[in-house]
């Protein structure tokens, strides 16, 4: 019996990533630097205080490196404050039928809880949400499991009875790391042959991961 469904934000729940991708191009350029080629795949999964030391080293302790990545921060908040951003398919299907079996949900997202908290506002879907983890509560990021750890901690629920959905490679590298069931829907980066293997299952989409929790494939 499953104890807990735990998910990530940005790209599993909503389709935030191509905005926060887009971002960083314009902030950089405003400081002056070229965006390494393959740096921003790093990131995804990444809380902003890890992503900024990556930068930081990245780019040789240049000055204007953190400031760059914050204003990619306030670029990416400004665009979704004004324009949101469109649920992914399958997630009120999956909600509601965890919902009807009284399994008890939580986010753990590398994103500010202010970010968190306006989606699920304005997916009208707080109330689904037990507890939230967020990237500014100071918790190691991903693929570090202490995000998941601590968002079983607060469902009560035991990690090998519990479901990660992550669209992230490091956050799949998280969940195997913590011990929890898993599963992945791509969105901006495909599973390697590595994460195939950390993940419990790979599904095409959140309500793919629905219908194998339905047949009892998962959990």
């Amino acid at each position: 019996m499953l104890e807990a469904a735990i998910f990530d934000l940005d790209g599993l729940m909503f389709d935030t990533e191509p905005i926060w991708a887009s971002a960083w191009e314009p902030a950089f350029r405003r400081y002056g630097l070229e965006l390494k080629p393959g740096l921003v795949q790093r990131f995804f999964g990444m809380s902003q205080h890890r992503i900024e030391e990556i930068v930081d080293e990245e780019y040789d302790h240049d000055p204007r490196a953190i400031p760059a990545v914050r204003d990619h921060v306030r670029i990416g908040i400004e665009e979704m404050l004004a324009h949101g951003a469109s649920k992914k398919p399958g997630l009120d299907e999956l909600l509601a039928f965890l919902v009807e079996r009284d399994i008890p949900c939580a986010v753990a997202s590398a994103s500010p809880r202010a970010i968190v908290e306006t989606h699920l506002r304005k997916g009208e879907m707080e109330k689904h949400f037990s507890a939230i983890i967020a990237g500014d509560d100071g918790l190691p990021s991903k693929p570090a499991p202490d995000v998941f750890l601590e968002a079983a901690r607060r469902l009560h629920a035991t990690p090998a009875r519990s479901l990660v959905l992550e669209d992230s490679p490091n956050g799949i590298r998280a969940a195997s790391a913590g011990g929890f069931l898993s599963a992945m829907v791509p969105d901006m980066v495909a599973p390697t042959p590595e994460i195939r293997e950390l993940a419990t299952c790979v599904c095409s989409s959140l309500l793919d991961a629905r219908d194998l929790l339905a047949a009892g494939k998962l959990g």
